[in-house]
C-alpha cells in the first residue's frame, strides 16, 4: 500500500532522484525557468517552494539547510539575496507550470517551470561587436581601383 507516500519515483533510485531535483532547482534559480516533463516539474516545484520558504527566514541555519539540499552555493546566494526578498509578501505559490504539449520523440508531456513574478535575474548576453575590418576594406577598395 502507498499510504502517505506523496512523491513519484520518476523511474530512478532515490539518490538519483535527489540529485536530479537538486540540479533542476539550481537551474531554476540561476536561469529563471526550465523546460522539462510535467512530472519532473511537479516534483521540482515542491522542492523549489520549500527552498524559497527557507530563504524567506534568511538566517544562517536555514542557509545551511538550503545548501545541503541544493548543493550549489551560487544558486543559494541568489536565492537568499535576490529571489526571497522579492517574494517576501507572498504566502506560497512561488512557481508556475505552463504545459507545452507532447515531445515528438517519446510523446512525453512537456512543461515550463518558472517563477510567478519573474524574480530571477536576467541572463546578460553580451552584444556582438561589429568588426572594423569590413569598413576598412570598403575604404581601401576604391583607392586601389584608381
Amino acid at each position: 500500500m502507498r499510504h502517505r507516500k506523496n512523491s513519484s519515483k520518476l523511474g530512478r533510485t532515490s539518490a538519483h532522484k535527489r540529485a536530479l531535483l537538486s540540479n533542476q532547482v539550481a537551474s531554476l534559480i540561476l536561469s529563471g525557468q526550465i523546460k522539462t516533463t510535467v512530472q519532473k516539474a511537479k516534483e521540482t516545484r515542491r522542492l523549489a517552494e520549500k527552498m524559497v520558504t527557507l530563504a524567506k527566514k534568511g538566517d544562517l541555519h536555514h542557509r545551511r539547510l538550503a545548501i545541503s539540499k541544493i548543493k550549489n552555493n551560487s544558486a543559494v546566494k541568489i536565492l537568499f539575496g535576490d529571489i526571497a526578498p522579492k517574494l517576501a509578501e507572498r504566502k506560497g505559490g512561488y512557481t508556475r507550470i505552463l504545459k507545452l504539449g507532447k515531445r515528438i520523440g517519446d510523446n512525453a508531456e512537456l512543461a515550463i517551470l518558472k517563477w510567478v513574478d519573474e524574480v530571477a535575474p536576467p541572463v546578460e548576453k553580451t552584444p556582438k561587436k561589429k568588426t572594423e575590418k569590413k569598413s576598412a576594406e570598403k575604404e581601401t577598395k576604391p583607392a586601389e581601383s584608381k
